[in-house]
């Protein structure tokens, strides 16, 4: 078994720089975990988007708050799911002067569609595509696509109007020996409406799936991809 950014960059996998494969490239059979503390150099976001990121809050999706030099981690622990998926999750936690925020995902490979979709939230009711490349620098470049809304039997395409299109690039700096990581979310209408900016160290653990820490794992998962 690969792991899911194996899967969907295949051959261009081996391009990325070593402490990147690293960080993409374990899988639920390695029984290891990525956790990252850093800063983020800088958070913003647009504030005529505020009340849609306060909304976010609520699902873990974003948040309407920034800042300079603001302490985050990240974890990423590799699970199979209840439909048998190999997961991956993205739990980040910036810690603010008065609050700690969320912005959490679980991202699985899609084999009938062959591509990663990562769902957004603790819930997973928001499903986007993404497409994964190798950046110059041997990073990792992700771009979200089409976007889907899933509760019960609701399901719709977000209009592209109504979406936030994000890019992230993460990359290692050999010089500060750390890695680096940028992410940008844009809207055709109102331009940037998040970013953030900062650098963290990355442990490698050894778990167990009955050992992943409560608050990990989405509250429910959704089949429909």
């Amino acid at each position: 078994m690969r792991s899911i950014y194996e899967q969907a960059l295949g051959a261009e996998f081996l391009k990325l720089h070593p402490r990147i494969q690293q960080r993409f490239g374990f899988k639920s059979q390695d029984q290891t975990a990525s956790i990252g503390h850093g800063v983020m150099q800088r958070i913003w976001y647009n504030k005529l988007v505020t009340l849609p990121l306060f909304i976010g809050t609520f699902r873990h999706i974003m948040f309407p708050k920034g800042g300079n030099d603001i302490p985050f981690s990240i974890e990423n622990f590799a699970y199979i799911d209840k439909y048998g998926r190999e997961t991956v999750t993205w739990i980040r936690k910036f810690k603010f002067p008065r609050a700690v925020k969320h912005f959490d995902a679980t991202m699985v490979f899609s084999g009938e569609r062959d591509l990663i979709v990562d769902y957004l939230g603790n819930k997973q009711h928001l499903a986007v595509d993404l497409d994964i490349a190798v950046s110059p620098n041997g990073g990792i470049r992700i771009r979200s696509g089409e976007q889907r809304f899933y509760e019960g039997r609701l399901q719709f395409r977000f209009p592209r109007l109504f979406t936030g299109e994000a890019e992230v690039h993460e990359w290692y700096d050999d010089e500060n020996e750390c890695f680096r990581i940028t992410v940008d979310v844009r809207n055709p209408v109102f331009g940037r409406i998040f970013r953030y900016v900062g650098s963290f160290q990355a442990a490698f653990i050894k778990t167990e799936p009955e050992a992943i820490p409560v608050g990990i794992r989405p509250l429910r998962d959704e089949k429909r991809e």
